[in-house]
């Protein structure tokens, strides 16, 4: 049977400190998570009912035995997810500031294990095969997990929906001159019929910043559907048919804003999957972000289909 969902990316484990608006320095106790985007894109679908499962490397260490465990105890397969010898898994530490400062210190040197997906080792039949493949920016930034990404997207080409999630950090490439990364974002963009970013992102992919050119630009430059985040203004959608939707963000009290964008995908999957019009699946996806900044941690935060939908209903997060 084909998966729902296969993501391809970031894992590591996120140490997110217990104690709010208390730097580093003074936090004397942790929360140890799963992490990583894709990783908790692929949860967050999972959570809905979706079958998932996540091509990703750790290191061989205690710390990606942890992750697999993880994975499984969420519902995700991790069959693609591989060990690297030498390379430890990446550690992220946060700080939080409610309800808008949130800090984040990565640990993944000398490289992470998850740059080191090989374009020879991916099961190209079962991305072609899933219903929706999720990719990164991040993906790109580095090889062979770049040459990796383009092949695994030029292999599907175009089957279903492949989301191109633009996550542009640029402490994770070597060169973070947005103008050397943009060749590889518009190889991707070829290959992609949904893509989505905020506006530091979508600016990277094309060029462009103002939300609804930045939309026309990525629908011209092959996807079928944008999706362009505009923080505290919502989100805007445009699709290759005409249709729109702009849909404000929930009332919510912010805890911990991080992994409220890997909540808006694994929702935003849901609702393409489940054939929703472009303005519910917005709505969805919006308030299970919220729902996710309103908790401390990100993967075991991710929302329940009720959730979610008390949510719509009530018009913020309780």
């Amino acid at each position: 049977m084909a998966y729902d969902l296969i993501t391809m990316g970031r894992i590591g484990v996120d140490l997110y400190p217990l104690q709010t608006g208390v730097p580093l320095p003074q936090v004397t106790s942790f929360g140890k998570f799963l992490g990583g985007s894709a990783s908790n894109v692929a949860v967050a679908a999972a959570r809905l009912g979706r079958r998932t499962a996540v091509i990703t490397r750790t290191g061989d260490d205690p710390f990606g035995t942890y992750l697999h465990e993880a994975l499984r105890d969420f519902g995700v397969d991790d069959r693609w997810v591989t060990p690297v010898p030498g390379l430890p898994t990446p550690v992220t530490f946060c700080e939080v500031f409610p309800p808008d400062d949130f800090p984040l210190y990565f640990y993944r040197q000398p490289k992470a294990p998850d740059l080191e997906i090989d374009a020879h080792e991916l099961d190209l039949d079962a991305i072609r095969d899933a219903r929706v493949f999720w990719v990164t920016g991040t993906g790109l930034s580095e090889e062979p997990s770049r040459t990796a990404t383009l092949a695994a997207l030029a292999h599907r080409a175009k089957a279903g929906t492949t989301v191109f999630d633009l996550d542009w950090r640029p402490i994770l490439w070597k060169d973070t001159d947005p103008d050397a990364a943009r060749p590889f974002y518009t190889e991707a963009l070829r290959h992609t019929t949904v893509a989505v970013g905020n506006l530091d992102e979508v600016e990277v992919a094309t060029g462009v910043r103002e939300p609804h050119a930045a939309a026309r630009a990525l629908l011209d430059a092959g996807v079928e559907l944008a999706v362009v985040k505009q923080g505290p203004k919502g989100v805007l959608a445009v699709n290759s048919a005409g249709e729109s939707a702009e849909v404000l963000p929930l009332p919510v009290n912010v805890l911990n804003g991080l992994g409220a964008g890997d909540a808006f995908g694994g929702s935003l999957v849901h609702g393409l999957l489940a054939g929703r019009d472009l303005e519910t699946i917005m709505r969805h996806a919006n308030a299970a972000g919220a729902i996710v900044a309103s908790r401390l941690e990100c993967s075991s935060a991710m929302p329940t289909p009720d959730e979610i939908e008390a949510a719509v209903t009530a018009g913020a997060v309780q």
